[in-house]
């Protein structure tokens, strides 16, 4: 079990980072009027998420799923910094953009493990 909760921790504190790195790369990009960083690290954690349940089952991999899907992955997706930004945008009387920008994250992130899933598929087929 401790081994378990290293892999856990050690995934989660690289995830973290990387989720901190490309929100601060996209804040300098694009501005700080829309939260797109929260948007591509959920975006891209979906599609990862979808590759590596794919690759691991094929590999027989699954002792590092801990390591990888929830830590690694778990640091790096921030679906609870994605409902704060929600509230936030609202709270700011931005009504639509906050519609807009729950119902994109869902809908792409979603379609995003979809396309992992089918991508990984192909491969291993």
């Amino acid at each position: 079990m401790s081994f378990t909760l290293l892999q856990v921790a050690l995934g989660g504190a690289a995830g973290a980072v990387a989720r901190y790195l490309t929100g601060a790369a996209l804040m300098r990009a694009l501005g700080p009027g829309f939260p797109w960083g929260t948007v591509a690290v959920n975006i891209a954690g979906s599609f990862a998420m979808g590759v590596l349940v794919v690759a691991l089952a094929h590999l027989g991999a699954n002792r590092v799923a801990p390591l990888l899907m929830t830590g690694l992955l778990g640091g790096f997706t921030t679906f609870s910094a994605f409902s704060l930004d929600v509230v936030t945008l609202w709270e700011r009387g931005a009504a639509g953009t906050a519609v807009l920008y729950a119902a994109a994250s869902v809908a792409l992130s979603i379609g995003a493990l979809v396309a992992g899933l089918a991508l990984a598929r192909s491969v291993t087929a």
